[in-house]
């Protein structure tokens, strides 16, 4: 049974961080691009980073270039997402997801293979 369990989520003020780490089980969590998703209320679903099978390329959401860090540990089968000067804009439901080998450019459901159940980051303004 395929497994995807985030962790790591919260409040923090402005300018906190915050490490969220999603770990993989029940397939083979080296073949499959890792990914970042997040859905704030009323607002459609935004890649925020992903981090290809290797950890050799990454994508991060322009807003978020700078402030956020994908990593990846594959024997682990864990990936990170570090993320500091939150700010309340940043406010959101955090989805881990999975892709078989290569990511995707979307954050529609169907365009990734596996979900996790998401964790809550939340930045008062």
């Amino acid at each position: 049974q395929v497994r995807l369990v985030e962790s790591g989520g919260g409040q923090v003020q402005a300018g906190g961080s915050l490490r969220l780490s999603c770990a993989g089980s029940g397939y083979t969590y080296s073949a499959y691009c890792m990914g970042w998703i997040r859905q704030a209320p009323g607002k459609e679903r935004e890649r925020v980073a992903s981090i290809s099978t290797g950890g050799a390329s990454f994508y991060y959401l322009d807003s978020v270039r700078g402030r956020f860090t994908i990593s990846r540990d594959n024997a682990k089968n864990t990936t990170y997402l570090q993320m500091n000067n939150l700010q309340p804009e940043d406010t959101a439901m955090y989805y881990c997801a999975a892709r078989r080998l290569v990511c995707s450019l979307s954050a529609a459901p169907g365009s990734w293979n596996y979900w996790g159940q998401g964790t809550q980051v939340t930045v008062p303004s």
